[in-house]
């Protein structure tokens, strides 16, 4: 099951504090070469003119959320390349998901969302030492993932799970995860979990 792995590419999206950090992190802590690939890291090296998206963004923010994931998934795709397994996390919601994976080149390619309950994600924001919310608010963005984010690969809410239990999950359900062409053809609906 994890040898499938090898040489791949996962991306772990969701809202802010779903726990993708941390499911990331774990996932590829369980795999024998793995790297983890942060997105945001991307958007923290811009040093001057940076545009954080905001409910309706300019143009410009738009602009540096697109470059932000091209970035990614070519440091993804470059990692995947050279042998190892790239677990790339990112807030990656709406139709810039489908856009996302496209630019994936890497096969296999997977994705896992991870969907907690609003009510669970408001309490783990509440508790974690950063910030993430700003001008957002979690029913904006769990309204966003929820409606307006096309059913690729595994979609879990983890509401109730610890993150070695998510990563049990995704481990399990790799079949469920895989995205081969993301197109209109092949979107998944799965769901593990109470949501």
């Amino acid at each position: 099951m994890i040898s499938e792995l090898d040489s791949a590419v996962v991306v772990v999206t969701g809202i802010m504090a779903a726990g993708k950090s941390t499911v990331a992190q774990r996932l590829a802590e369980r795999l024998p070469r793995a790297a983890h690939v942060r997105g945001d890291a991307f958007r923290r090296m811009i040093v001057s003119g940076r545009a954080d998206p905001v409910p309706d963004a300019a143009a410009e923010a738009e602009a540096q959320l697109r470059l932000r994931y091209r970035l990614a998934t070519t440091v993804a795709d470059g990692y995947a390349r050279a042998g190892w397994t790239a677990v790339v996390q990112d807030v990656v919601l709406g139709e810039h998901l489908r856009a996302f994976v496209d630019a994936v080149r890497t096969r296999p390619r997977y994705v896992v969302v991870l969907a907690p309950s609003p009510e669970v994600v408001a309490r783990r924001e509440a508790g974690r030492p950063k910030t993430g919310y700003g001008a957002w608010t979690v029913g904006d963005l769990d309204r966003g993932l929820r409606a307006g984010t096309p059913r690729l690969g595994l979609w879990l809410d983890t509401s109730d799970q610890t993150p070695d239990e998510t990563v049990d999950a995704i481990l399990a359900n790799l079949d469920r995860a895989r995205v081969e062409q993301p197109g209109p053809g092949q979107i998944g609906t799965d769901q593990i979990g109470p949501g």
